[in-house]
């Protein structure tokens, strides 16, 4: 296996898994909170955030030996915003519907602490295609957490799943729009905050859960081995 494709690997698994921006970094809460009312609603954030994630690490790593160490931070600040700028103007003129249910949220991923930590981190210290794929693999990590988040949220509070998916994806993903229990009443606390916060924490405790258990069979499977040989 090369050293390069072993990077590439490494750079994927700590994006999706590993170092995963709300799991492990257990940063850019507000947004995650904010918008994970429904499973689209937390699609539709992800996408956002995943193209000026992408879009910032590639800019930054391609001017990272013009910027001057004394000044990066508000330059680093400048583009992030400049980028965001432009994918709400983007949202609002392709998809005016989901731009007016996430409208209000979509200016605040200029704070979102994953976007400047992964430029100040990475992108300032990599070649351009380490910082591309990282800034996919960040995105999609990101993404995965706001769907799921999203979902459980969207099933528990009104017994839906994917609701107005079209208004984000088109027509023709409608069927992913589901009712999965008809005269549903709702968990209330679960539409709102808290009830995010409560189930981040079941989902982050599931995760580490999964985690013990993979890292146990990791040891378990070298001592069966060599139990093995020995007999």
């Amino acid at each position: 296996m090369s050293i390069f494709s072993a990077t590439i690997r490494k750079i994927g698994r700590d994006g999706i898994w590993d170092n995963n921006v709300v799991f492990s970094q257990n940063l850019a809460l507000c947004p995650l909170l904010a918008v994970t009312g429904t499973a689209t609603n937390g699609l539709g954030m992800g996408i956002a955030t995943l193209v000026v994630l992408v879009s910032s690490n590639a800019v930054v790593s391609l001017n990272r030996k013009l910027i001057s160490p004394e000044v990066r931070i508000p330059v680093f600040v400048l583009l992030i915003a400049t980028l965001v700028t432009l994918v709400d103007m983007s949202m609002n003129a392709w998809m005016h519907e989901m731009h007016k249910v996430l409208g209000l949220f979509i200016p605040l991923i200029v704070t979102n602490c994953a976007i400047l930590g992964r430029a100040e981190s990475f992108a300032s210290r990599q070649p351009v295609l380490h910082s591309i794929w990282d800034g996919l693999m960040m995105g999609m990590g990101f993404t995965l957490v706001l769907v799921i988040l999203g979902a459980t949220r969207e099933v528990t509070s009104a017994g839906t799943l994917f609701a107005n998916a079209s208004l984000l994806l088109g027509q023709n993903f409608s069927f992913l729009e589901l009712t999965l229990v008809s005269d549903y009443q709702g968990f209330l606390l679960m539409a709102l905050p808290p009830g995010g916060f409560i189930m981040l924490g079941f989902i982050i405790a599931g995760k580490r859960m999964l985690d013990k258990k993979m890292a146990n069979r990791v040891v378990l499977v070298p001592t069966i081995e060599a139990a093995v040989v020995k007999s």
